[in-house]
């Protein structure tokens, strides 16, 4: 990326970082409604039945999938047992055993009581992963910020002890990930492998650089020669062929885009035998997802106010 175009994923990911504009955007302000046809492209749906009923669709082509109810950084009680609420909805409107062969959920523990403390965020997740495994679901805890890793991961190791169908999700700029990953592989639970999106300094993160791919690659090789379940999640179509010619998309392991990010590509993906899952997100907060979605390429910037011109030419699953 040249520097004007990391200026601009920067002044985007402070836009979405920023309390005022989130705020009026939950507010249902002018914001809210001056982004909702871009946001379309993104956002599954605004309600778990339709959400479920869209990802039935892209299930029906070959897809696995999985769902998160957007949203992030609850400091309220009441918005955190709102939230469990919305979780208990999806469970119990997807179909037993889910929509294909691991339907997961995902969700990030700030989004659950994690900072209001680490026992709500323990007790809000292990209800739901006992409503999802009596589903036949699964669920993958998101990671986050740096500062908050070793609170996820206490949380994590707690939940693995209690259920078989719980995985997490590790961030492979962040320079402590190869030792976490040692402890993660010894519970014998999915891994989800990113590259991570949250601004970090040098002292905690690679900056994305060729040096982030090697290690990612790295990583991703021990999570094959590991034997558990994983899944490869990155848009980045260099690092993909890289997986592809080390040989690390065959056999189980999965390749998993956002929805509405790269879908062509994702489409040929899975016509040349790549198992590929597609990552949805619904619900109504969704501000800082679209502005990080923007953030990740300048065609994303241009894609979106396209749409913003012509809503109808977004249609749910029509790429895949």
């Amino acid at each position: 990326m040249s520097n004007d175009q990391v200026l601009a994923a920067a002044a985007l990911k402070r836009l979405a970082a920023d309390p005022v504009l989130s705020t009026g955007f939950r507010a249902g302000g002018p914001l809210r409604s001056l982004l909702q046809a871009s946001a379309r492209r993104y956002v599954v749906a605004a309600d778990a039945p339709t959400a479920v009923r869209r990802m039935q669709t892209l299930a029906d082509k070959g897809y696995a999938v999985g769902m998160e109810y957007v949203g992030e950084n609850v400091t309220d009680r009441s918005e955190v047992a709102r939230i469990a609420a919305q979780y208990s909805a999806l469970i119990a409107t997807l179909p037993q055993g889910g929509l294909c062969a691991r339907t997961e959920l995902n969700f990030d523990l700030s989004n659950v009581g994690l900072l209001i403390s680490p026992e709500l965020a323990l007790k809000t997740s292990d209800a739901i992963l006992a409503e999802a495994a009596a589903r036949g679901l699964f669920v993958t805890i998101s990671m986050e910020r740096a500062s908050m890793v070793d609170s996820i991961l206490e949380v994590f190791h707690e939940l693995a002890a209690r259920h078989v169908n719980v995985g997490i999700t590790l961030q492979a700029y962040l320079h402590r990930t190869p030792d976490d990953l040692a402890r993660v592989l010894a519970t014998g639970r999915k891994v989800r492998l990113v590259k991570g999106v949250y601004q970090e300094g040098p002292e905690h993160a690679l900056p994305r650089s060729a040096a982030l791919d090697e290690r990612y690659i790295d990583l991703a090789q021990r999570l094959h020669a590991a034997g558990v379940a994983h899944t490869f999640a990155t848009q980045d179509r260099a690092l993909v062929a890289a997986l592809r010619e080390r040989g690390l998309l065959d056999g189980g392991a999965e390749l998993e885009m956002l929805h509405g990010v790269q879908p062509a590509f994702m489409r040929l993906l899975k016509q040349d035998g790549v198992n590929c899952r597609v990552y949805g997100t619904f619900g109504e907060n969704w501000y800082l997802h679209l502005l990080h979605r923007l953030a990740e390429a300048p065609m994303n910037v241009l894609q979106a106010l396209g749409d913003f011109e012509q809503p109808s030419r977004v249609v749910f699953g029509g790429e895949y």
